[in-house]
């Protein structure tokens, strides 16, 4: 037997104001919301958001979550990266929207174009270019 796995299902991402990440991974980058929860025991909202056919968000809000230690290189995930067949018209929509997105840079191993914004509470977010 061996390890086996067919894709990611889900990215785990806890915020610190739940409603302005809702808007911001719902409304400004554009992810359906495919289920809502609120858990009244936690005081916590869980939502499940659909990025592509066969990847999630999982958005949870916890009451008193540590910040995170440092930025960007703390120790566990580093960023998440969205492929995108259009980085430039996707950088022009970020920054229209208020977003500030770091220069396009070349991927010097692959040749591809890449860059990052954040979210709300500081997550790096990186757009690769498939």
């Amino acid at each position: 037997m061996s390890f086996s796995v067919s894709g990611v299902h889900h990215i785990a991402i806890i915020c610190s104001d739940y409603q302005r990440s809702k808007t911001f991974y719902h409304q400004l980058l554009g992810f359906k919301v495919l289920h809502e929860t609120y858990r009244k025991e936690r005081d916590s909202y869980k939502l499940d958001l659909a990025v592509d056919d066969h990847t999630q968000i999982e958005l949870f809000s916890f009451p008193g979550a540590p910040e995170r230690p440092s930025f960007p290189e703390a120790q566990g995930l580093r960023h998440l990266a969205f492929k995108t067949s259009k980085l430039d018209e996707t950088v022009d929509y970020l920054t229209k929207q208020s977003i500030s997105v770091e220069a396009i840079r070349l991927d010097e191993i692959t040749g591809k174009r890449f860059t990052f914004f954040q979210d709300p509470d500081g997550l790096p977010l990186e757009l690769y270019e498939e």
